[in-house]
Order: C-alpha cells, then sequence, then structure tokens
C-alpha cells in the first residue's frame, strides 16, 4: 500500500488542559464556571501527541486494552488479542496517538476491518453474530440485522475507535482523514477496501437514578448532569465520543443497545458521575454509507478543528 512506512510522526499537537478549584461547598443551583475567576485558579497541561501507524509487538496490549474498554461489560466474550492480531496485520491502514515515542502505549486507536473480507475468521464470525444480535433488539439499528449477513453483497467496514478518558476529541478528525486516505491508496492497489457502508462501533451511557440516595435517604443535592443529549429509556443519555453526533447527521441509522452482560443493581453507582446519578453504559452503532462518509469526515473536521500544525501535517500526507 502506498504509504509512509513505519512512522506517520505525521505532527505534534498541544493541547491544553484547564483545572480549576472546586473546594468551594456545592450551590443549589447547578455549578458553572465564572469567567471572571483568577487566573491564578487555572493550571495548564500541555501534551504533545503523535500519529503512528500500528505497529506489532509495541501496540499489542494497548490495543487489547483499547478494545476492552470501547467492547465494555461483554469485552469477556471476545478473543480481544485476535481482534488486535487482525489491526496489527494491516500496518499501513489507521492510526495510533502515542505521547512518548514509537514503542509507548497508545493512547487512542482508529481502524477500519472488512468484516466480509475475514467473515471466515472465528473473532470476527463472532463479533458479525453479536452485532447483528444486539442490533436486533431495537428498531433504530434492526436494518443491520440485513445488512451485515455475508450473502447480502454489502461490503462493510467496521470502524474500530477509542482512546483515553483524558484525550482530546480534536485528535480525531486527522485520524479519520488519513483513515480515508489510507483507504484510497487501498484501492488504487486492489486491495479489499472498496466498502459500501462503514459501521462506526461506540458507546453511549444513560444518567440513570442512584441508589445511594434511597439507601442513604440523604437530602438530594440539585446539581444537574451537563450537556443533555437526548433521552432514551426515559433517562438522559450522553455520548463518550462527542464526534458521535456529527457522524450522526449522515447516517442511514443509528442507535444504542443494551450488553449482553447486564450490570448489577446498584452498580451504575461505582461509576457515578454526578450526585444524583449513577451511569448505565451501553453499545452505539451508527452506519454511514461510503457516499456521505468523506462529507461525514469533513463535518468532524469543522466541528473539531485540529491546530495548524496537525492539518498542514496530515495535508502533506495527502
Amino acid at each position: 500500500m502506498a504509504s509512509n512506512p513505519q512512522s506517520k510522526e505525521r505532527a505534534r499537537k498541544m493541547v491544553k488542559r484547564k483545572t480549576y478549584d472546586d473546594s468551594a461547598e456545592d450551590s443549589e443551583e447547578e455549578i458553572s464556571l465564572d469567567e471572571s475567576e483568577s487566573e491564578d485558579e487555572y493550571d495548564e497541561v500541555q501534551q504533545d501527541f503523535e500519529f503512528f501507524d500500528p505497529q506489532d509487538p509495541w501496540d499489542f496490549e494497548g490495543f487489547t486494552r483499547l478494545l476492552r474498554q470501547l467492547l465494555d461489560a461483554d469485552a469477556a466474550s471476545f478473543h480481544l488479542g485476535a481482534i488486535a492480531d487482525l489491526i496489527l496485520a494491516q500496518p499501513l491502514l489507521g492510526s495510533t496517538v502515542k505521547t512518548e515515542g514509537n514503542k509507548s502505549d497508545p493512547h487512542a486507536l482508529l481502524t477500519v476491518l472488512n468484516l466480509k473480507e475475514h467473515k471466515d475468521k472465528p473473532v470476527i464470525k463472532q463479533l458479525i453474530d453479536y452485532l447483528v444480535d444486539r442490533a436486533g433488539t431495537t428498531s433504530k439499528l434492526s436494518p443491520l440485522t440485513e445488512i451485515l449477513q455475508p450473502d447480502c453483497g454489502n461490503e462493510v467496514g467496521l470502524i474500530l475507535t477509542e482512546r483515553w478518558i483524558n484525550i482530546a476529541t480534536e485528535v480525531v478528525p486527522p485520524m479519520y482523514r488519513m483513515l480515508l486516505d489510507e483507504i484510497s491508496w487501498a484501492v488504487e492497489d486492489k486491495e479489499p477496501y472498496t466498502f459500501s457502508h462503514y459501521l462506526i462501533l461506540s458507546k453511549t451511557y444513560l444518567a440513570v437514578p442512584s441508589l445511594l440516595n434511597e439507601e442513604t435517604n440523604r437530602p438530594k443535592k440539585k446539581m444537574k448532569p451537563k450537556s443533555k443529549k437526548g433521552i432514551d429509556e426515559g433517562h438522559s443519555m450522553y455520548y463518550f465520543h462527542p464526534e458521535d453526533e456529527v457522524l450522526q447527521r449522515y447516517a442511514s441509522l443509528f442507535g444504542s443497545f443494551d450488553y449482553i452482560k447486564q450490570a448489577a443493581e446498584g452498580e451504575s453507582d461505582s461509576k457515578s458521575t454526578f450526585h444524583d446519578f449513577g451511569i448505565k453504559t451501553r453499545g452505539h452503532l451508527i452506519l454511514v454509507a461510503a457516499a456521505k462518509f468523506e462529507a461525514a469526515v469533513k463535518a468532524l473536521e469543522e466541528e473539531f478543528p485540529a491546530p495548524e500544525a496537525v492539518a498542514d501535517a496530515v495535508m502533506d500526507e495527502s
């Protein structure tokens, strides 16, 4: 495949994270950040990110950890090492983000697997069966039960993307742009990456009432979770990956599904995000027709613009 060999080392990206002193007592109103607060209350932490090709053996353990995070409660059902091996077997397709050089752990991953090409591999057959089963549990995703059938003629590219929670969304558009370029180069070389659809596997979560309030009978604080993105099962729904909302504008279908392994009662409190809420994580699928995929990537670039150095480096690769 015609791509830069070994490390992409396309760019270094500067990200600044602000923290603030949260020792003040909670207000009865929803907490907000006062723009007039002193700059002394903020700390700037800057981190350099580098983009690399998937590389064996350095990325194997990191990939299995990211896949475990992505598949969440159902991760134990899969041979994650076998999925990682498939990703590493196509080293010039997809990207990782690292902070300490080529041999360090990947903090983010984005790649695509051809489900039809690998349909006879046990872990992909299991993954397809799993996606079909989960899609069949909700009307929003039910068309996937036909689209993912091996004999239906569709060429579906399964996009696997996950990152550490402190990695900024702005690293994502360059990774998608590089993936588009690499797929184009692969198709020119007659490799099996001419897709009819892209299926993005992701995660959402619901804010569910905390049992701790009932058990301790303590007064509930009036803090509300911020950035509500929708309603699902009567609860507020949120995205782990903010880019999903943009991709969904170009989707043929999208929706969330329950994991097969259900959390025990009260386990959501161990993942508590808000004072009055625990969280229930769910799988999420977004299907984008290949004809709309480039427009979706362009929309990501506009919504989450990368620093100029990153954008210039990606353009240099093209």
